[in-house]
């Protein structure tokens, strides 16, 4: 008879090797060109619409322009942050994109793109309510990069009331 011990020993190694294998085993249909996303792009693009969930424009074609200058503003202000900082933020993306790091994180394997809107807004819900200290940093990180590139072009201070100052001359 097996104990109770060996039996969650051997269900924990048999799932860590299942994670492992799915992590390494990456097939061609699901590779994402590594320029697309060199620089997390495609990632950013899932997270935008959560994190702007009412601030996007409705009209599509609008929403995508708003979308893909929130990303170059987000590629740019990563490009300035502080070296220690820029590399948590690397690291918190690597393991989100890679099956293994979000069995760790979210509990699924599952990828992000293949995840409806309503599964990233309970995942990242679960991070901003956890009792993690790292759950709540990588989702205020994650928040604050997204909201402040969005709002750091003068085309979308207009839904926040805000006008540029003028000064006299």
């Amino acid at each position: 008879m097996m104990k109770r011990r060996t039996f969650l020993a051997t269900a924990l190694v048999g799932t860590g090797a299942l994670a492992l294998g799915v992590n390494l085993y990456s097939p061609s249909h699901v590779k994402v060109s590594e320029a697309l996303d060199e620089q997390h792009r495609l990632l950013f693009s899932l997270l935008i619409p959560v994190f702007l969930d009412g601030a996007l424009p409705e009209i599509e074609s609008q929403r995508i322009v708003a979308q893909n200058q929130t990303i170059e503003a987000i590629v740019a202000t990563m490009g300035l942050l502080p070296d220690d900082s820029r590399v948590e933020l690397e690291e918190l993306l690597e393991l989100l994109e890679s099956r293994l790091g979000l069995l760790l994180l979210t509990g699924s394997m599952t990828p992000l793109l293949m995840r409806r809107p309503a599964e990233l807004v309970d995942m990242l819900e679960r991070w901003r309510a956890s009792y993690l200290d790292m759950m709540i940093t990588a989702y205020q990180g994650l928040r604050e990069l997204v909201i402040a590139s969005y709002y750091s072009s003068p085309e979308h201070w207009t839904r926040l009331n805000y006008n540029k100052p003028t000064f006299l001359n």
